[in-house]
């Protein structure tokens, strides 16, 4: 995880007011974690990621809860442990992700969850009461907590394509944007997360000694995706997101808008782990993702908006970034009314 990578403190506000009984207490846990108590007023402030994982340790020892009190029951200290090497015993990803599901299900009253595959999609759907919605943070806790396992039982990022949630958009969402994925749905029928299902035949080959290294490390190595939303890639991505994909500029023409050459716009880019390219192509990605949810837009249209000859070549792009076609996944996440 690189050091520049940070939390907006609107996150650790919402740990704190859910974990802490008082303002003494709130600035107790923050000043032995290294963040003023005064941060907390700024609206625009952030604390690195390490700094974020080590108040989250802190929270689970002190109320023996690692799930931060945001559940009738306890998720005891010591209960991510277990469910990690209980789910790496598993031959594949789909074993492993059915015994953290039900062993979430068992040990937490209100987010019984399921794992349901469809053909080259699969979902993840919480079946909640009917009552009112749980808070964004919660669901996002939630998500972090089975994503990050999942992705380190089979050693790789596992691409999300959509998250849909009850509750409504919370004030401050840009964090969970970049951490889980740019196409975020509220005010939905259920809450579910939904990527491609080739990751689940992936095989869970870890062992004792990486169990003991990813616990030592946890939560900071499951806020890997966190970056600084003023990272130039971050800053480039949104540029393209205010334009046609027709209009985006080549490499030179986007050096010369921000002003440096384009060997430095690469350098730059590579010292972040990114590319000009891939840059665009996660831009089409999202945009074809959030089209796709808008039952009014042909995959004509959708082609045409992302700058493509034709609908093959759309298509083709969409199964390359998703693991599945347009026509099913829009099946999918149209399929809830």
């Amino acid at each position: 995880m690189l050091n520049k990578d940070t939390i907006a403190i609107q996150l650790v506000r919402e740990a704190l007011l859910q974990s802490c009984a008082s303002p003494l207490v709130m600035q107790d846990v923050l000043r032995t974690v290294g963040v003023d108590p005064a941060l907390l007023e700024d609206a625009e402030g952030r604390v690195p990621a390490h700094t974020y994982a080590r108040m989250w340790r802190l929270l689970a020892q002190r109320l023996d809860d690692e799930f931060f009190g945001m559940d009738p029951r306890k998720l005891r200290a010591g209960s991510l442990a277990f469910m990690c090497r209980a789910a790496m015993a598993q031959p594949t990803l789909v074993q492993g992700l059915e015994l953290v599901l039900g062993f979430l299900s068992l040990m937490l009253e209100r987010l019984p969850a399921t794992l349901v595959r469809r053909q080259s999609l699969a979902e993840i759907v919480l079946h909640e009461p009917d009552d009112n919605p749980a808070r964004a943070f919660t669901y996002f806790t939630y998500w972090m907590i089975v994503h990050g396992v999942a992705c380190w039982l089979v050693g790789r990022r596992i691409p999300i394509l959509a998250i849909e949630l009850r509750c409504a958009p919370p004030e401050h969402g840009d964090d969970y944007a970049v951490m889980f994925s740019e196409n975020l749905r509220f005010g939905r029928p259920r809450t579910r997360m939904i990527f491609a299902a080739d990751c689940l035949d992936a095989p869970i080959k870890r062992t004792e000694g990486e169990l003991q290294r990813f616990l030592a490390q946890a939560p900071a190595n499951i806020l890997v995706k966190y970056r600084d939303p003023q990272s130039l890639a971050s800053q480039i991505k949104h540029s393209l997101r205010q334009l046609p994909a027709a209009q985006w500029p080549e490499t030179e023409g986007l050096a010369h808008t921000l002003c440096m050459s384009a060997s430095t716009l690469r350098r730059r880019l590579a010292e972040e782990g990114q590319t000009y390219q891939g840059l665009k192509d996660g831009v089409r990605k999202e945009l074809a993702i959030g089209w796709l949810a808008e039952p009014e837009l042909s995959f004509a249209d959708i082609a045409s908006h992302l700058g493509f000859a034709d609908t093959s070549s759309f298509y083709k792009a969409f199964r390359k970034w998703s693991g599945t076609n347009p026509g099913h996944y829009r099946s999918l996440i149209l399929g809830v009314n």
